[in-house]
């Protein structure tokens, strides 16, 4: 392979900026534009260790660094492996990365780095693909739950799965090369029990994908209500901040605000929206139309209400985007003289579901609202200990695969099939559970997957 190089922080203004250098010809390549203060023979440094100096090309010196070495095999991609670190700056790393060029390394593909760990054997592909998902996490539990797949959990259970596949075609092999024997009938009570504790094994798996979604996309919630009912108030109060404009002018609000929180260590997205009610003009009116969309995409709705005023039909229409969903109802602006026909009537209209009484304005009763949340979607329950946790579509979707062809098997076995023929169920179960760890996975998945990647990772 060719050695490669790539800005491996993010670009603009910091304290450092790291670039990476991996192959064969890194040290020469590093030999050529690295001046060690203390001079060094550098075919002679010890991996881990870390140098001071400056890199010079063409004879200017642009910048003095550290320089970490790693030989190979005891690197990321398993191949000698240097990181330079400087000053951080663009044009700084820029120059650095440049000089790598011009002295004959190749720019590295988006994850290249990660890419080659993968396909020198450091990790298989769950792995490489839980290095993005660590980089893009955005809440405590998300990162340790790719931590947990980076450390090979499910790598782990994979393997478990397969293992209990290849011993059912080990006896299958038996029964089909030596007929004479007559195992065929221990083989299927055997292979049958196996195949029983697979299908559990790939359910729970699978079942597990639902906290998984939760904990890689969040939950996103939408505030609806009529103009004035506080919806801008509520968002304010949750993150503490004037992020949204309060007026006493209705439909102050005409597009969506998207803002994030955590909760019981999930990301939940609040989408604050436009008032529903009869619209006076066309801005209000596409704002109004994208509330009752965010309405019905959302995966928890809050609908709040002004308890200071009468129950009316725009209310009662609210209420009715409520129909299906999970949602959360709130009576808002207990601070003030309330209605207590308002609070009746809607009380009658959704039944034995608990009200919960708010004032945005004072942000009274907020933490009620981050209960029912975490109660709700049962946050509190969702454990990192233990077994993996599927977060990827992909997974799910091979997982899916693997499980029903497992079933096929099993359904063959009832029927009395030829066993050569649940053979070939089993053998498409270990060819789909290869595609998660890459033993089985086509090129052009791969491309695709570390695609995905920043450059320099």
């Amino acid at each position: 392979m060719s050695t490669i190089a790539a800005i491996s922080t993010a670009p603009g203004i910091g304290g450092i900026g790291i670039i990476r250098m991996s192959g064969e010809d890194t040290f020469k390549i590093l030999n050529k534009i690295f001046k060690p203060k203390n001079p060094v023979n550098i075919d002679e440094v010890k991996g881990y260790t870390i140098k001071y100096g400056y890199i010079v090309n063409n004879n200017e010196v642009i910048d003095e660094v550290l320089v970490s070495f790693f030989r190979a095999p005891n690197s990321y991609t398993t191949e000698n492996l240097c990181e330079i670190s400087s000053h951080g700056g663009v044009y700084i790393v820029r120059k650095i990365l440049e000089a790598c060029l011009e002295n004959g390394a190749n720019l590295a593909e988006p994850g290249e780095f990660t890419k080659r760990a993968f396909l020198n054997g450091r990790m298989d592909l769950s792995q490489a693909e839980a290095v993005i998902d660590v980089i893009n996490s955005v809440s405590d539990k998300e990162a340790k739950t790719s931590i947990k797949q980076l450390e090979g959990v499910l790598s782990r259970q994979i393997k478990e799965i397969r293992d209990l596949l290849m011993s059912v075609m080990v006896n299958i092999e038996v029964s089909i090369d030596y007929p004479e024997y007559d195992v065929e009938e221990v083989t299927n009570k055997e292979a049958y029990s196996t195949l029983e504790e697979a299908y559990v094994k790939l359910e729970k798996l699978l079942k597990s994908f639902d906290n998984g979604k939760i904990i890689r996309n969040g939950i996103k919630v939408a505030i609806i209500g009529k103009p004035n009912a506080g919806k801008s108030s509520l968002l304010n109060s949750i993150l503490k901040e004037e992020r949204a404009i309060v007026t006493d002018i209705e439909g102050t609000t005409r597009d969506t605000i998207e803002e994030a929180i955590t909760v019981s260590g999930i990301p939940i997205h609040i989408i604050d929206t436009a008032g529903i009610r009869k619209a006076n003009n066309e801005v209000e009116k596409i704002g109004i139309e994208k509330s009752r969309k965010m309405a019905e995409e959302a995966d928890l709705i809050i609908a709040i209400f002004d308890v200071s005023r009468p129950f009316d039909k725009e209310d009662e229409e609210i209420l009715s985007l409520l129909k299906g969903k999970k949602s959360i109802i709130l009576l808002n602006k207990i601070d003030l003289e309330t209605d207590n026909e308002t609070k009746q009537k809607i009380q009658e209209k959704i039944g034995d579901i608990e009200l919960i009484e708010i004032s945005a304005k004072e942000s009274i009763g907020i933490e009620n609202i981050y209960d029912r949340i975490s109660k709700m979607f049962e946050l509190n329950e969702i454990s990192l200990e233990g077994d993996a946790i599927i977060t990827n579509v992909r997974h799910k979707e091979i997982i899916s695969k693997a499980l029903q062809s497992t079933k096929n098997a099993m359904d063959a076995m009832k029927g009395y099939l030829p066993i050569d023929i649940i053979g070939v169920y089993i053998k498409e179960i270990m060819e789909e559970l290869g595609k998660i760890t890459g033993e089985s996975v086509s090129g052009e998945i791969i491309k695709e997957i570390f695609s995905k990647f920043c450059l320099g990772k």
